[in-house]
């Protein structure tokens, strides 16, 4: 079964997602980075993919199905699992090169840098 989902992304406009399961995520931002982080228990990190193509972030990955066999006689399955998929904007501050993820105890926390600030330059007029 996929779930279709209407959902609003972080930096950006809405956006259509297609997945088995969706995890929760919080965004937010510090002073010189923004942070994602997403509840994937279960989930091996060797199939997690996090990707940066024209401003949009895309984590994606799959939590593998569990031998299900019914043994007792009695059998309840509420933890979904197959691909999910997430997507958000950034804004144009986001350093691209600079993005590292790690995933530690069902918890992939994604760091996205913040580019230096341009400073501006007065520029000397010179009399020809």
């Amino acid at each position: 079964m996929s779930l279709v989902r209407f959902e609003r992304v972080a930096f950006g406009a809405p956006k259509i997602s297609t997945s088995d399961w969706i995890p929760a995520v919080d965004v937010f931002e510090k002073t010189d980075r923004f942070v994602v982080r997403a509840d994937i228990p279960g989930v091996n990190p060797a199939d997690i993919d996090v990707n940066m193509e024209a401003g949009i972030l895309t984590v994606s990955g799959d939590r593998h199905t569990e031998d299900r066999s019914d043994v007792d006689g009695v059998s309840r399955f509420e933890r979904a699992t197959g691909r999910f998929s997430r997507s958000f904007t950034l804004p144009e501050s986001a350093d691209a090169d600079g993005i590292k993820a790690q995933s530690l105890n069902g918890i992939l926390e994604i760091s996205i840098p913040k580019q230096p600030k341009v400073q501006a330059r007065r520029i000397t007029v010179e009399a020809a």
